[in-house]
C-alpha cells in the first residue's frame, strides 16, 4: 500500500517538472522576438520606392535645381552681350564699322550702367549692346575704363531695363556653389548658364600680355571658381545661390603663360573689388593708382647667386622711368628691392600688390641691396600715368 502512494507521488511529481519544462521551452522559443537583434532584422522591410532611405537624394537634387534657375531666372535677364566695334576706311575713304570682339556685362543699376572687362571694350570705337530679350542698343558709350584692374562701364538707355542685385563677396566661402553666365563664344540665342564651386579665395592672377607687352597686369583677391568659363564670358557675372552677383568672370588659369593648359581654374574679381572701381569710373572716368615708376623682373636662385646676393626673394630693377618718384628717390638698376616697410618680397606679385595697398602720397621705404650692400630708401608714391 505504501508502495502505491509512493508511485503515486512520484507521478504527480514527473508531472508538474515536465509541465514545468514545456513552460520553460516555450518561453525560450518566445523570447528572441523581443530581443534587438530580431526587432533590427524583421524592420527592414524589402525595397520599394516610397523607402525612407533614398527619399533625401531626389529631394535635395530638386532643391538645387530649383536653386539654380532660381538665379538664372534673376540674374540671366540683366547679362547682356557687347559686340565691340572699330572704324575701317571704306572702299570711298568712308568710315565702317566691323566687330572686333563678343564679351559679356551685366547692368547693375537703374540709370543703366554695364560693369565689364577693359579688355572686352578696349580699343573699340563703338559698342553694339544685346539683351537677352532681343533688345539691341546702338548707343553705348563708355563711360570709364581701368586696365589696371581690367574693369569697365558702359551705359545705355531704354525704359524698364533689367537690373541685377551686387552681392558681397567677401560673405563667400570655399565650396559655395555658384552660377556663371555669360555670351560664351558668342553663340546665337542668348548667354550660356554653367555652374560649379568657389575653389579658393583671395587668389592673384596675372592677365596675358596685349601685344605690346608679354604680360598684363596682376589681379589681386580674384575668386577662383571650376565653374566653366569660356571665351565670351569676360565681363559677365558669377552669382551667389543668392541670385546675387559677387565678381566678374575675367580669365582662365595659363591664359597669361603660354603653353600652359588647366581645366577647370577660371578666375572672377571679387565685387569687393569691381563696387568700389566701377563707382569712381562713374564719378570721375578713370581711376587713380599708385605709381613708383620701375620695370624689374623676380629675383630667382641663379640671378641672386649671378650678382652675389644671400636673398633668393627681391624684385631685380631693370628699368627707371624718367622723372618717375623711383628715379627721384635715387633707386638704380640693377638694385634688388627685397622689402617694402618691412614686408618681405616673399613672390613676385608681392611688389604690386604692397603698392596697389596705397594711395599716390604715400610714403614708403624699401630695402634694397646695391653691390652687395643694404639700404634704405624712402619713395613717396606718384600717381600712375593714363
Amino acid at each position: 500500500m505504501h508502495s502505491d502512494h509512493s508511485h503515486a507521488r512520484l507521478f504527480k511529481l514527473l508531472i508538474v517538472m515536465i509541465t514545468l519544462l514545456l513552460t520553460a521551452t516555450a518561453c525560450q522559443v518566445s523570447a528572441p522576438s523581443a530581443s534587438p537583434p530580431q526587432t533590427t532584422a524583421s524592420a527592414s522591410p524589402a525595397p520599394s520606392s516610397s523607402s525612407s532611405s533614398t527619399a533625401p537624394a531626389p529631394v535635395a537634387t530638386g532643391d538645387f535645381q530649383e536653386a539654380i534657375r532660381q538665379v538664372v531666372q534673376r540674374v540671366k535677364p540683366a547679362v547682356v552681350q557687347i559686340t565691340s566695334q572699330q572704324s575701317q576706311p571704306g572702299q570711298f575713304n568712308e568710315p565702317f564699322t566691323v566687330p572686333s570682339g563678343v564679351g559679356s556685362g551685366i547692368i547693375y543699376d537703374n540709370q543703366g550702367h554695364i560693369l565689364t572687362n577693359n579688355h572686352v571694350v578696349d580699343g573699340a570705337q563703338q559698342f553694339l549692346v544685346t539683351l537677352p530679350d532681343g533688345r539691341t542698343f546702338k548707343d553705348a558709350k563708355l563711360i570709364g575704363n581701368d586696365p589696371q584692374t581690367d574693369l569697365a562701364v558702359i551705359q545705355i538707355s531704354g525704359d524698364n531695363l533689367p537690373v541685377a542685385e551686387l552681392g558681397d563677396s567677401d560673405q563667400l566661402q570655399v565650396g559655395d556653389w555658384v552660377v556663371a553666365i555669360g555670351n560664351a563664344l558668342g553663340l546665337p540665342g542668348g548667354p550660356t548658364v554653367t555652374q560649379g564651386v568657389v575653389s579658393a579665395l583671395d587668389r592673384t592672377a596675372q592677365e596675358p600680355g596685349d601685344g605690346t607687352r608679354s604680360s598684363g597686369p596682376y589681379l589681386f583677391g580674384v575668386i577662383q571658381t571650376d565653374a566653366p568659363i569660356n571665351p565670351g564670358n569676360s565681363g559677365g557675372p558669377l552669382a551667389n545661390l543668392a541670385g546675387q552677383v559677387i565678381g566678374i568672370n575675367t580669365l582662365v588659369a595659363g591664359q597669361a603663360e603660354p603653353g600652359v593648359q588647366a581645366q577647370g581654374i577660371g578666375f572672377a574679381i571679387s565685387m569687393a573689388t569691381a563696387k568700389p572701381i566701377a563707382d569712381e569710373l562713374v564719378a570721375n572716368g578713370k581711376v587713380v593708382h599708385p605709381y613708383m615708376g620701375i620695370g624689374y623682373v623676380p629675383l630667382n636662385p641663379g640671378s641672386a647667386a649671378q650678382m652675389s646676393v644671400s636673398n633668393e626673394h627681391g624684385a631685380l630693377v631693370q628699368r627707371i622711368e624718367p622723372n618717375s618718384p623711383a628715379s627721384q628717390a635715387g633707386v638704380q638698376a640693377r638694385d634688388v628691392i627685397t622689402e617694402i616697410d618691412g614686408q618681405e618680397l616673399k613672390d613676385e606679385s608681392a611688389l604690386p600688390k604692397t603698392v596697389s595697398s596705397h594711395k599716390p602720397g604715400d610714403k614708403i621705404t624699401l630695402t634694397v641691396i646695391r653691390d652687395g650692400k643694404s639700404m634704405q630708401i624712402p619713395l613717396t608714391l606718384g600717381e600712375m600715368p593714363s
